[in-house]
């Protein structure tokens, strides 16, 4: 099935069902809503009041909740999108040790207890694909920001290892991220330093949207050769190794 959302054509693979889980906003809200636009059934997980299932993903009792509620409604979904996250920064010398397990706990363990919550019901059916939300600062040495960068680092080797534990049933991938321009950013002055720097140092000239990695997400999920990748969509910004978010160009 072919579907636009303002943008160019993508493929919605399976035909669904599908959950999102972080669908409430950002770029899971952009992946919800192609696979609405499309009239493809999904189901939505999200801290946020008025998902269809609240799920606080760091929490395994939750998850396990949400995925039996999932599996009643829908039964086996064919695509899983995980797409929740947080962001942190802070200098590794200052910041305090209950922020890596803060940030490890949503950021690494949450998207793996989201991914195998369902990805029984997925082998025991007609199996699927799961794409994950990674980042670019998976490999890149983001000053300031080396807890992020840690789970994420994580996460790309979970969906490694994942796709091989999970083939040939499930076909697991990542799709990495620059900078999004997504309520994860928070306050942060669109035309700042920061932002207009990292705008300036991407090859294609503007920050990322989240409907940019919507389109990414679906196509991955409709690549039927593919597994175990984790696959850069941020403008061309990752050509810039180390990306400082001060600012500053560097190297």
């Amino acid at each position: 099935m072919v579907v636009g959302s303002g943008g160019p054509a993508v493929v919605v693979g399976s035909g669904g069902p599908a959950v999102v889980v972080g669908g409430a906003s950002g770029i899971g809200a952009a992946v919800v809503d192609r696979y609405r636009s499309a009239r493809i059934e999904v189901v939505v997980w999200d801290r946020a009041p008025g998902s269809d299932i609240l799920c606080d993903i760091s929490d395994p009792d939750q998850v396990e909740a949400a995925a039996s509620a999932t599996r009643d409604r829908i039964g086996a979904p064919t695509e899983v999108t995980v797409t929740a996250g947080m962001g942190a920064s802070g200098l590794l010398m200052d910041v305090d040790p209950s922020a890596w397990d803060r940030v490890m706990g949503v950021n690494a363990k949450g998207v793996w207890l989201a991914m195998r919550s369902l990805a029984a019901a997925m082998a025991g059916a007609d199996g699927g694909s799961i794409v994950v939300t990674s980042s670019v600062s998976a490999r890149l040495a983001d000053r300031t920001m080396g807890l992020y960068c840690a789970s994420k680092a994580a996460l790309d080797m979970v969906v490694k290892v994942a796709a091989l534990e999970w083939a040939p049933a499930i076909r697991v991938n990542a799709v990495a991220p620059g900078v999004t321009d997504t309520p994860m950013l928070g306050p942060a002055p669109r035309q700042g330093p920061w932002l207009s720097g990292v705008a300036g140092r991407t090859p294609l000239g503007r920050l990322g949207r989240p409907d940019d990695i919507a389109e990414a997400v679906l196509a991955v999920h409709g690549m039927h050769w593919v597994t175990g990748q984790s696959i850069e969509c941020d403008g061309g910004l990752a050509r810039h190794s180390p990306i400082d978010p001060t600012g500053r160009p560097r190297g």
